[in-house]
């Protein structure tokens, strides 16, 4: 093989890996179309690929990463909070990660922001596995549009084992806004206008997926990428 073919079948696999996994979004959503009806496309700014101080489930490595922007107030974030947890459930950490990043809109929820603080006090406090206990039972007691009572916050907090004084120090602070803030400015910049927004991360790339889809989407749409690899 000479020098000058094999130089150009890298980035020939590449354009073929991404023709491939774009497809595979296509297909499963039927016509490139989320349930939102938005299409999809490459995000307008790439988001940050998994941080060290990201909330995720899964192995950061993992072939298929989904990153989750959402808001606590949204009832669509919560019926797809319970199928991401069914995702992971039903994949090997090593396939599948989820990474939970905020994306509050008051204009919708005015208790949202605060919710959001939360989470990031429960995992400031209590690191990984105390933010999704918290995020969990949060989800699960919110009625959602802007339906639960912020006195359940620290009481949440008590449930998810953590120092209650502490939590009540930290959300009363705002320490956590600059936080919850630059996600959610990360995510308008990469196009999301609505809640749910993920970001598929496969082999370095990224790809947008609206709204909150139902599991047996999902599972297609993972299966398909899964298959690429």
């Amino acid at each position: 093989m000479s020098a000058q073919k094999a130089n150009l079948i890298t980035p020939i696999a590449i354009v073929i890996a991404g023709a491939l996994i774009a497809a595979a979004l296509y297909f499963a959503l039927g016509g490139a179309q989320a349930s939102t009806g938005d299409t999809v496309t490459a995000p307008t700014t790439p988001i940050a690929g998994v941080q060290a101080d990201d909330h995720i489930q899964g192995n950061p490595d993992a072939k298929v990463v989904i990153v989750e922007y959402s808001d606590t107030e949204c009832p669509y974030c919560k019926q797809y909070h319970e199928v991401l947890k069914e995702v992971i459930s039903t994949y090997s950490p090593s396939d599948v990660a989820w990474v939970y990043r905020n994306f509050p809109i008051p204009q919708l929820h005015s208790k949202a922001p605060k919710q959001a603080e939360a989470l990031e006090c429960a995992a400031e406090l209590g690191g990984n596995e105390t933010f999704w206990k918290y995020t969990n039972r949060l989800y699960e007691l919110t009625p959602s549009n802007n339906g639960l009572d912020m006195a359940e916050l620290p009481k949440i907090a008590e449930y998810a084992g953590l120092d209650v004084a502490a939590f009540q120090q930290c959300l009363d602070s705002g320490a956590m806004k600059e936080r919850v803030d630059a996600d959610t400015a990360e995510v308008v910049a990469a196009g999301g206008r609505g809640t749910p927004h993920n970001i598929i991360l496969v082999n370095g790339e990224q790809y947008p997926l609206e709204g909150g889809q139902p599991f047996d989407t999902m599972k297609q749409i993972i299966d398909q990428l899964l298959s690429t690899q």
